[in-house]
């Protein structure tokens, strides 16, 4: 099968299908009262499964280099503590929490008694956590713009899950979102990434179960998917491939495996979708009539992992579906039904833990709470599905990958990366942003005026010399100087200046083709002969390539709003 569907009936997903059970003798792994819940035009109902979604030991959900605090406990002949049964929390005392999970689920809207410790101690202790090292952020969430990768995994764990093709399967980067928010908070981009994206994965480094480090060579011309799981790369390498592809540095990461498709979408008591025609697909046993159905459990994993069942039969018809389900469950999560429902959201906070697993930047309930106050406020309206623009790969005779589309993919990285919100924010959620592009208004400098120190926190070698060179040469800025390498790699190129220098930054924010936000106006004058800091980031491209992303992004990507439901072809 090809990236678009034309091709060879033969190449089927290993983790589309199920296989023979050898203890039961048939095709089936599932108990028979497995079920779903199932409502649709032709009026059939099934009795939803309670069981076919439990939790499993922390040792047989294990990914790459995840240190389970419970199987350290384990280790020292210890028991993990077990969870107090607790009053349900009040709907009064509760908080909205937004708690992201892997990519088949991407997010949750958890509220629950923020005050209660016995609940906040369960919920902390079913985290699982990773030390990507240098490789996110170590704070929750900053001044800026927010990046969290969301990894779904091809992991076979948990009860009947090893049915899903390569039992043995490391868990690799199976379904991948990238969750842009903006830095007002107004409104987020949701790009998928095509696990069949060819590309190459960089060095990077990872950090053992006994404290001690692995460096990881890269690879070059392979499948996206291969970024975690293959040769031992946790989620951290999964996020420099993100970052190489995109110019994006992702700040967290949350990652699951099969398992919480279905926990999830039984705690909400099941989640809407809607296919165009009848599905009865054999590989994945989905059986929809067709238009809107709610799914939970078995058949809301049969439908983010089929992809047989749409249209060409492509993983792109698959993230399509994916993107579709997500939706779903966000309105369901921010629906007055859930959030009013103490039984509901204890349910779902602790299945929703139960299948995170987390960088430690964000590694307890206390940050997750914190990032959840940044990002509950989005409107669904505001959030963006998105896929990376890709095509056929060239280089396979009969096309089963693909490969990155030039143009528009770097249209879209370069509005991701300018934060353009792909919606159109309401004039009152768009009044900072305003002020913020205020500081673009106002007298400019003259070039020989302005005073700036260029240094280089970016990928491209050399780029503060280079910049140095080209402001003196060709733009007439003499007092310019090159202060060779930031402290750190940053991923947004910024310049930072005095109030009374606003004129020469604005001046050279013209110059450089910089984006308001890339402007930090500092509290005090300047002193003497104080300049203004330009550190150049993973955004710049070279001296005269404006920084700043295009107006909107190409208007023939494939797009979807989480606020609206379409049915799958």
């Amino acid at each position: 099968m090809d990236a678009h569907g034309r091709g060879r009936a033969d190449d089927i997903d290993p983790a589309d299908r199920r296989v023979p059970d050898p203890h039961r003798g048939a095709d089936e792994l599932r108990p028979d009262n497995s079920g779903r819940k199932s409502s649709g035009p032709h009026g059939r109902s099934r009795t939803p499964d309670r069981s076919g979604g439990r939790r499993t030991s922390a040792a047989s959900r294990e990914v790459p280099s995840q240190r389970s605090r419970r199987a350290a406990e384990r280790s020292r002949g210890q028991e993990p503590p077990a969870g107090r049964r607790t009053r349900a929390p009040s709907t009064s005392r509760r908080k909205k929490a937004l708690l992201w999970t892997g990519g088949v689920m991407a997010f949750v809207v958890v509220a629950g008694s923020a005050g209660a410790y016995a609940l906040y101690q369960k919920f902390d202790g079913n985290l699982d956590t990773v030390d990507i090292g240098d490789a996110g952020s170590k704070n929750v969430a900053g001044d800026g713009p927010l990046d969290i990768l969301v990894i779904g995994t091809d992991k076979r764990t948990g009860k009947g899950n090893e049915g899903y093709g390569d039992k043995g399967s490391e868990g690799h980067a199976d379904t991948n979102i990238l969750f842009h928010v903006s830095a007002d908070r107004t409104n987020a981009t949701a790009m998928s990434i095509p696990r069949d994206l060819m590309t190459d994965i960089p060095d990077c480094t990872t950090k053992q179960a006994d404290g001690s480090q692995k460096a990881i060579p890269g690879s070059r011309g392979v499948r996206f998917n291969v970024s975690l799981g293959q040769d031992g790369r946790d989620p951290g390498c999964t996020m420099r491939t993100v970052k190489e592809i995109t110019g994006l540095s992702v700040d967290h990461f949350m990652m699951v495996d099969f398992n919480a498709v279905k926990t999830l979408s039984t705690a909400v008591g099941g989640v809407k979708v809607c296919v165009a025609q009848a599905v009865k697909d054999p590989d994945s046993h989905l059986d929809l009539p067709a238009g809107e159905s709610t799914i939970e459990g078995e058949d809301a994993l049969a439908f983010v992992r089929t992809r047989h069942a749409f249209q060409n039969q492509s993983d792109l018809d698959r993230i399509k579906a994916q993107q579709q389900f997500i939706g779903s469950m966000i309105r369901r999560m921010k629906s007055d039904d859930t959030l009013t429902d103490p039984g509901k959201l204890y349910k779902l906070a602790d299945a929703a833990t139960k299948a995170l697993t987390v960088d430690s930047g964000i590694g307890s309930i206390k940050k997750l709470t914190s990032l959840a106050q940044e990002l509950g406020a989005i409107d669904t309206k505001n959030i963006t599905f998105v896929t990376m623009p890709v095509k056929d790969n060239p280089a396979e005779p009969e096309p089963v990958t693909v490969v990155v589309e030039p143009e528009k993919a770097e249209q879209l990285f370069a509005t991701m990366r300018s934060d353009t919100s792909l919606t159109e924010v309401k004039k009152k959620e768009q009044a900072a942003k305003n002020k913020q592009e205020a500081v673009l208004k106002g007298s400019r400098a003259e070039p020989a005026d302005i005073r700036v120190d260029v240094l280089n926190g970016g990928r491209v070698a050399g780029a503060a010399g280079a910049t140095v060179t080209w402001l003196q040469n060709e733009q007439g800025v003499p007092k310019s100087t090159n202060k060779a390498n930031a402290p750190a790699q940053i991923a947004r190129t910024t310049l930072a200046y005095a109030p009374d220098q606003a004129d020469q930054a604005r001046a050279l924010a013209d110059m450089m083709g910089l984006p308001a936000t890339a402007l930090k106006q500092g509290t005090a004058d300047a002193e003497g002969l104080q300049a203004t800091v330009l550190t150049l980031g993973a955004d710049f491209k070279g001296a005269g390539i404006p920084v700043a992303g295009p107006a909107k992004a190409p208007e023939d990507i494939q797009r979807a709003s989480a606020d609206t439901a379409e049915c799958a072809k």
